[in-house]
């Protein structure tokens, strides 16, 4: 458990306090539905940009993906390799269409298509993965700041939720786009903090380059897979297929996104958000993992633990296996000794033979990390604790707590929540939007600007209560960023086949689609749990193209077969 100093206590609220003021402040005066839901068509460019981007980088992008590169160095970075291609499709054909439409959703373009039935499955599809979802862009941050901090797991779960449903329901879009906007600033601002303070802790012999060197020995540098080996889950293909369709199914048809970039004044405004989100994102994500790999090289010199999880640790020391527990400690530290001299010897000679040991070394290390890792399940099973042996999430944390000044520990705190905030209210403002366009008004007739604003914020506040039970009952995945991204997997292929069939399929009609939208759940949802249980190879990215294929293919069948139906319009 760590004690935060008063300063950084006063950083950390006095951060979060001002965005939650600000937001609402700015975004006072949303008395109609145009202000509310679109913020009145409003926002620039780079404020799109901005929050389209904040949206996507939600606190687990900043735990996890620093613990990624440390364990696995650089290769996530090939996930976002569809997203540039993806914003440039988006641009071209879905922002000019849902502009011309005036939609308020991305499903309402559905309905003037194919039928209301189709828009409406696709709509609570979207609500079920997004609600899931905005619990757990909440339990992320509060899981592990419990964990390292002994703050209440519960009442973080309730304080991030609360602060969220405040500005995101007395404000709306504009509360949320203004408010991503500087939370953006905040993390942008402590991510490079935290990147220089890293370097400047190394030893002084140890430039930025040889930091890269020592990383490279180990294999934490190789950006680049293009091997079609799918026991491999991040490679160049994997991004640019599956990642292309994850990206577009996201930015062209999560209304957590669309809202986003439907609040811009104009289609320029709109495209210009997304091409900026485009070209600063996979350079964002390269920064963020090598703030990992660099946390990697500090611990080259600084003694690491054998877990990264305080209670995982603490519970097993507590246990049977305790003794087992410290023997793996010490052959760590032997490790840790014995590498030292590798890397002085690397760095005087950098041959190949040099950097064999150091990697042979870091192999070795992680071998005990794994052993720990089985002590550690076996003493919270034993115990009937629930404890996570796997630390990636843990990483990035624990350095901060332990290794950066006084002040800036409070900034790096409030840059996960800010980010936590910035998801999940974009998250809430979508659920609320489309559960108010979508289900409330479509179903029961025409209301006033009024009841629609007030139904809007009521359905947003549900959907907060919604995401903080959410969060009060999650349970930790093997790592958090790939949790969320299962999680849309296996909804978004399917999604994005729908939107695809409207868009370039102009024979065919709603009930095929509806059908099929049906069966192409009911077997992604198969493929993705055959998988999980060892049954098929198929890695979680690989869904969205999968069911987007399907449900594309079966639409089409199904539409040769009813050749007689007939689309129903709104």
């Amino acid at each position: 458990m760590e004690n935060l100093d008063s300063i950084d206590w006063i950083v950390l609220i006095s951060t979060l306090l001002l965005i939650v003021v600000y937001g609402t402040y700015q975004s006072r005066g949303s008395k109609n539905v145009k202000d509310y839901l679109k913020g009145g068509n409003t926002s620039k460019w780079y404020t799109i940009g901005l929050s389209v981007m904040a949206t996507q980088a939600s606190a687990i992008t900043f735990l996890s993906t620093p613990g990624q590169a440390f364990n696995d160095g650089m290769g996530f970075v090939q996930f976002y390799f569809g997203l540039p291609i993806a914003m440039v499709i988006i641009c071209m054909v879905f922002i000019p269409l849902y502009h011309r439409l005036k939609v308020y959703t991305a499903y309402e373009f559905l309905e003037n298509r194919f039928d209301l039935k189709t828009r409406t499955l696709t709509a609570i599809l979207f609500l079920i993965q997004r609600g899931l979802a905005a619990g757990i862009t909440i339990f992320a941050p509060a899981i592990i700041l419990s964990v390292v901090l002994g703050w209440d797991l519960l009442l973080l779960n309730v304080f991030i939720g609360l602060l969220v449903i405040i500005y995101t329901v007395s404000g709306g879009t504009r509360a949320v786009n203004v408010t991503q906007k500087h939370q953006m600033v905040v993390i942008f601002i402590g991510m490079l903090i935290a990147f220089f303070l890293i370097v400047s802790k190394l030893p002084q012999d140890i430039t930025f380059s040889k930091a890269l060197d020592i990383a490279g020995a180990s294999g934490k540098m190789e950006i680049l897979d293009f091997s079609f080996d799918l026991n491999n889950r991040y490679t160049f293909w994997s991004g640019i297929i599956g990642g292309t369709f994850l990206m577009l199914s996201y930015f062209g048809t999560d209304q957590s996104q669309v809202q986003r970039y439907l609040s811009g004044k104009s289609v320029k405004e709109m495209q210009l958000g997304l091409i900026f989100n485009g070209l600063l994102k996979i350079p964002m994500q390269f920064f963020i993992l090598l703030v990992g790999v660099m946390v990697f090289v500090f611990y080259q010199f600084n003694q690491a633990p054998v877990n990264f999880n305080p209670i995982a640790t603490e519970v097993v020391l507590n246990s049977e296996y305790a003794d087992e527990f410290k023997s793996l400690q010490k052959e760590q530290q032997n490790i840790f000794n014995d590498k030292q001299t590798l890397i002085k010897s690397f760095i005087k000679s950098d041959t190949p033979e040099a950097a064999k040991y150091i990697a042979l070394a870091n192999e070795a290390n992680d071998e005990i990390r794994a052993e720990a890792k089985v002590l550690i399940d076996k003493a919270a099973e034993e115990n009937d604790i629930k404890v996570e042996s796997n630390d990636k999430d843990y990483v990035f944390i624990h350095f901060i707590l332990n290794n950066l000044p006084r002040g800036l520990i409070g900034l790096l705190l409030a840059v996960i929540l800010s980010a936590a905030m910035s998801s999940t209210a974009s998250e809430l403002n979508a659920l609320g939007s489309t559960t108010t366009i979508d289900l409330y008004k479509r179903n029961t007739g025409e209301k006033t600007e009024e009841e629609m604003v007030t139904a809007s914020k009521w359905f947003t506040f549900a959907w907060g209560i919604i995401a903080i039970g959410v969060a009060c009952v999650a349970n930790l995945a093997e790592n958090l960023i790939q949790l969320v991204n299962i999680i849309g997997s296996i909804f978004y292929g399917n999604v994005l086949g729908i939107f695809l069939l409207a868009f370039f399929f102009k024979h065919v009609q709603g009930n095929a689609v509806f059908i099929a939208a049906l069966i192409t759940q009911v077997l992604v949802i198969g493929l993705f749990l055959l998988n999980e249980y060892g049954f098929i190879n198929l890695p979680f990215l690989w869904l969205n193209f999968v069911g987007c294929t399907i449900v594309i293919f079966i639409t089409l069948i199904l539409q040769s077969i009813l050749k007689n139906d007939k689309t129903i319009t709104a």
